[in-house]
Formats: C-alpha cells, sequence, structure tokens
C-alpha cells in the first residue's frame, strides 16, 4: 500500500472545491477521523453523537495504536475456549449464552471464520491498513491536532512457553509487514523489563508501536473539527433516513429536526448495525464488552507498554498513570462493571510486576463499555448499497484507536471516488457486501 500521508497531502488541494454535504453518525475516535477526512477533502460536514463525543470505547480502550496486536479476534480454537472458559467468570474470554436469534447467528458465523486460512487472511488486511498508523498520527500532530503520543514500543510477556510459541507463529506476517520483533527469554527478557516478576519467562518487543492518551486524542480532534467549520452536535440521536429514489436525502433525530444531506456515514461503534437497519441493511456487528482500569499516579515504573499475553492484559504507561486493560465479553447488553472481571484484571498485574503489591494507590474507578465486533473480525468500511449515498465504517473491534486515520481516508476515498491506496482485493475484504 502507497504512503497515506503522502497521498493526503498530494489530494487535498485539489479536493478543495468539493461541497458535498456529509452527516457523520457517531462521535467516537473513527467517527471523529471520518468527520476530519471529509472537511479536510472539502466536504461541508455534520456530526451527530447520541452522547458525549470521545465517550465509550474511545475513552476506554488499551491507549495503544496497537500494529504488534493486530490479530483478528477469531482464530483457530477461539470459541472453543470461550466455551471452556463459560463457567469462569474471571476468564479473559466470556460468552454469555443468548437466544436471540441475530446473536446465535453471530457467534456461528464468527465460529466458521476460526480457522488458520481466515485468521491469516485478517491478519494481512490489518497490517496492511494499520502500515502508515504512525506516519497518519504524526501527520495529524503537524496538522496542529494536539494530543499525548509516546513511542515506546509494545512487549508481548508470556508466561508459557506453549502460549510463546503459539504466538511466534505469528511472526512470519508481521515481518514481512515490517514489524520484527525481538524475542528475548530468561534474564535477558527481566534485564528489559525489570519490573516483570520472575513467572514472565518469554517476550517479543516491537520497537514501532505507539501509546496515545485516548481522551487526549479525541479532544485535540474535537478542537480540529471545530477549526475548521464542522459542525458537532452532542446529545442527538437518529431516529430515520429520508430517502427519495436510490438516496438518503435527510436525517430526522428524535427531536423531530430534519437534517438535509447528499451523503451519510454512519460510525457509531456498536449501535451501527442495528442503526442500517433502518436503511434497509442491518450489519452483524455486535458488542465484544471490555474493561480498564487507570492507577494515577502508577504504581510501577516501566520502560514500555506490555501485553500479558497469558491473561489477556494490556498495561500502558502515560503522562501521570498507568492504564490496565483487558478480557474480552460477548453477550452483554450493557456497560456496568463486573467486580469479578476487574478484579481478574488486578490479578494479572499482581502476578506480573514484582513490586505491584497487594493494592496500590491511586486507582481510579474501573471502565466497562462495548466495542464495535464482526464474525470475522474485520472492520466495515464502504458503501452500504441499499442506497447509493449511504456508507459504513465500524467494526474495529479492538482496533478503533490504531485503524481510526487510516479507515477515515479509505472511506474519503470511496465517497469522493478517488483512487484509493488499498487494492481493489483489500476493500473488497472489508466492504459491507462481503455480509
Amino acid at each position: 500500500m502507497q504512503s497515506l500521508s503522502r497521498d493526503r497531502c498530494r489530494s487535498r488541494s485539489a479536493l478543495r472545491e468539493t461541497c458535498m454535504k456529509v452527516v457523520v453518525v457517531g462521535g467516537g475516535v473513527v467517527g471523529l477521523a471520518s468527520a476530519y477526512e471529509l472537511a479536510s477533502a472539502g466536504c461541508e460536514v455534520t456530526l451527530l453523537e447520541s452522547g458525549k463525543c470521545g465517550a465509550g470505547a474511545s475513552h476506554g480502550n488499551a491507549a495503544k495504536v496497537a500494529l504488534a496486536e493486530s490479530t483478528p479476534v477469531p482464530g483457530p480454537g477461539v470459541l472453543l475456549q470461550g466455551v471452556r472458559w463459560m463457567l469462569r467468570p474471571d476468564s479473559p474470554l466470556s460468552i454469555k449464552p443468548s437466544l436471540a436469534p441475530g446473536y446465535l447467528k453471530f457467534l456461528l458465523r464468527m465460529a466458521q471464520h476460526c480457522n488458520a486460512k481466515d485468521f491469516d487472511a485478517g491478519l494481512d488486511v490489518h497490517l496492511r491498513m494499520g502500515e502508515d498508523a504512525n506516519a497518519l498520527f504524526d501527520d495529524y500532530q503537524r496538522q496542529g491536532i494536539d494530543f499525548e503520543m509516546h513511542a515506546r514500543g509494545v512487549l508481548l510477556a508470556f508466561e508459557t512457553t506453549a502460549r510463546f510459541e503459539e504466538h511466534a507463529q505469528t511472526l512470519k506476517a508481521f515481518a514481512t509487514a515490517g514489524h520484527v520483533a525481538e524475542e528475548l527469554h530468561g534474564d535477558d527478557l527481566l534485564e528489559a523489563e525489570p519490573a516483570l516478576s520472575d513467572r514472565i519467562r518469554h517476550g517479543m518487543f516491537f520497537p514501532t508501536d505507539r501509546q496515545i492518551e485516548p481522551d487526549s486524542l479525541n479532544r485535540g480532534l474535537l478542537k480540529k473539527l471545530g477549526d475548521i467549520g464542522v459542525k458537532v452536535r452532542e446529545g442527538v440521536t437518529v431516529r430515520s433516513f429520508v430517502s427519495s429514489g436510490d438516496a438518503v436525502t435527510a436525517i430526522v433525530t428524535t427531536d423531530a429536526e430534519v437534517i438535509a444531506t447528499d451523503a451519510v456515514v454512519v460510525a457509531a461503534g456498536v449501535p451501527t448495525g442495528a442503526l442500517l437497519g433502518e436503511l434497509g441493511r442491518r450489519l452483524p456487528i455486535y458488542s465484544g464488552k471490555g474493561y480498564s482500569i487507570d492507577y494515577s499516579p502508577a504504581p510501577i515504573g516501566l520502560r514500555t507498554s506490555l501485553t500479558l499475553e497469558d491473561t489477556r492484559v494490556a498495561v500502558t504507561p502515560l503522562n501521570g498513570m498507568l492504564r490496565l486493560a483487558g478480557t474480552m465479553e460477548f453477550g452483554s447488553r450493557d456497560d456496568e462493571v463486573n467486580d469479578v472481571r476487574v478484579e481478574a484484571i488486578r490479578r494479572a498485574a499482581r502476578q506480573s510486576f514484582r513490586d505491584w503489591g497487594d493494592g496500590p494507590t491511586g486507582e481510579q474507578t474501573p471502565w466497562a463499555g462495548s466495542r464495535p465486533m464482526t464474525p470475522d473480525g474485520l472492520p466495515v468500511i464502504g458503501k452500504l448499497g441499499t442506497a447509493k449515498n449511504a456508507f459504513v465504517n465500524s467494526g474495529h473491534s479492538m482496533l478503533g484507536l490504531t485503524l481510526a486515520p487510516a479507515s477515515a481516508k479509505v472511506l474519503t476515498d470511496i465517497m469522493l471516488d478517488r483512487r484509493s491506496t488499498l487494492s481493489p482485493d483489500l476493500l473488497a475484504r472489508i466492504s459491507p457486501q462481503r455480509f
């Protein structure tokens, strides 16, 4: 894939005359990035958010540009492991049984993708989409978007040899995409990160991964949107869409306000699937609930960010704080905090860091939120198909922050009929039409 940042610079001047009115539905990081890219290309953009922009998963994520962790959620044995863990309330993966037909169909579709071939193909999509992530975030800062970003790399830490060797099977794909990991074992690992306990015996260090404090990014994007004339409307919920022929002409809010538009983008996270049903095509986007805990001040010092792979807990040092994030919970219908699952994250830290202690001070209120999941683990970006001017940008699973700038760029290419930096094959693999 050609450099997205270089293409961005070449294309903007030619598209300044574009005057298409676009309504973006959803104010998470993907929606904010989409609004920014479209407005930068000359579109007149209105962004609607039912709550507060940057809340939800865009607030409580692992705070990483997670290039080293781009593996799709569906993988060989994932659902089988989830079934085995169903009786463990503190397991890293939880599947809550549901008789809802749509949810059952979603799980069956996911099961079909839990194989090596689809896993490798999904990893390829994520790596190719994310290859310019760092450059795009650097572009954001050069363009005056102010946010906290670090370049500490990430250390994937393993307790067991079996888990290390399982993950090592993906290293060739990462290396082909330019992400070469340094393998560390025993004393070499503890020398690289002295904070780890002796039970952590294997590691893979990826030097190019970044860390971003997500609230600062969301604030920075919001300010920039205001500076370039984007109308941001919070507390506004979409009730319906008005169509004429094969096009959407307006959006009706729950307050009965009618907003005329030339095109609509739905980037509303988990609610995207149901919302698109109002446009005649509901997509299989369901919740994968995650948790995070912030500590301020940080209870330990770290040289890098980490992921404790055996317990699936991300550990991200930021300015003045440390974030722990983890678990995947399918089937939850709310964002309530489950204390058992939070305690599992705390326990992972106690066991993995030598100076963590039983209960470090500075713990903030734990967070839980829903991430938009698809059956194949890949985002959904492109034309919906039921209307010529209806588009979607959602389903990014745990990679919303990582892929937001690139996804916004891809979406804008599609909407403005300009040549995409992604190949037709790759566009087809993330298209809504695959469902």
